[in-house]
């Protein structure tokens, strides 16, 4: 990795940046900053801007870390750059960031892999908005940005499709709504380190954005041992079958009525939230490894062609 030559490798938190998810980008990057100076690294913190590659070049950091959420920094862009730079950076590399964030694809990985998913089609937001595409409940959301953009919930019974803020992409995925609880399990290279439930205590308002009044989490979540267990394979398949590196986080949908069957893999997450609160370093936490522990791993884990 070209850091032996130095006692203490010059590390850029790459955060912020031009996405919908800026103010979670830039909460993560701080706490990893913070946390990695006192794992004794010379860290910059840098806002990623149009001038992303000047910048870069004029620090020349022995490892990127990438603290970016939502597009650019999410898809494989920032790490296509990062790669023509020739600069190690932490998490997943171009093709694996780009698959994980498309959720449409990554998808069709999961079930060519034999993971079980829930049925979905992509749809122009008109036509969404026009007619259901989809008898009801279903959910509405964007197929390639996080969930600050918006979802939907058109529920059973609903006589007339969603109408979508403006700020909703123009493709769209439209997904069966699965009824039951949210686990979610975090990867850290070869091992998934546990499962949380995301209680939330909100509401689905009808033609507005999902509104949450809070959420909280329980781990380990209270779950039979096999559902807990399939979390943990299942995470590591999805991490595994779309070419994941680094910590990686798979979120599921449980309706517990159902057993085993009643569990689906939603989606998987390349660069999740990294504050010592966020879910991931909870769950690395829980199994007694610290933030900055967890931080400095992946530092270690950085590389090009990822």
């Amino acid at each position: 990795m070209g850091m032996s030559s130095r006692t203490n490798p010059k590390v850029v938190v790459l955060m912020g940046g031009p996405s919908a998810e800026r103010e979670v980008s830039l909460s993560s990057g701080r706490e990893c900053a913070t946390a990695l100076r006192s794992e004794g690294y010379d860290v910059v913190e840098l806002d990623a801007g149009p001038d992303l590659v000047q910048r870069l070049q004029d620090i020349a950091p022995d490892v990127v870390f990438n603290a970016l959420h939502g597009r650019w920094g999410e898809d494989g862009c920032v790490q296509g750059l990062l790669e023509w730079l020739g600069l190690p950076y932490t998490h997943s590399g171009v093709l694996a960031s780009a698959l994980a964030m498309d959720k449409q694809k990554s998808k069709e990985i999961f079930q060519s892999a034999g993971l079980p998913i829930v049925s979905s089609v992509l749809a122009d937001k008109i036509d969404v908005q026009t007619s259901h595409v989809m008898d009801p409940p279903y959910v509405v959301k964007p197929n390639n940005e996080g969930s600050s953009v918006g979802v939907y919930l058109v529920t059973d019974g609903a006589n007339r499709p969603p109408v979508l803020a403006d700020t909703m992409p123009q493709t769209v995925m439209v997904e069966q709504y699965v009824r039951g609880r949210e686990l979610t399990t975090t990867v850290m290279g070869d091992r998934a380190l546990g499962v949380t439930e995301i209680v939330t205590t909100g509401w689905y308002d009808y033609n507005a954005k999902y509104s949450v009044g809070g959420s909280h989490h329980v781990i380990p979540a209270n779950a039979p041992d096999d559902i807990y267990q399939a979390c943990l394979d299942y995470a590591l398949r999805a991490h595994d079958v779309l070419g994941c590196r680094g910590v990686s986080r798979t979120d599921f949908r449980w309706d517990d009525t159902a057993g085993l069957d009643g569990l689906i893999i939603l989606e998987t997450n390349t660069q999740p939230g990294m504050t010592p609160t966020s879910l991931a370093p909870e769950q690395a936490a829980a199994v007694g490894i610290s933030f900055g522990a967890m931080c400095r791993w992946m530092v270690e884990d950085a590389s090009c062609g990822r």
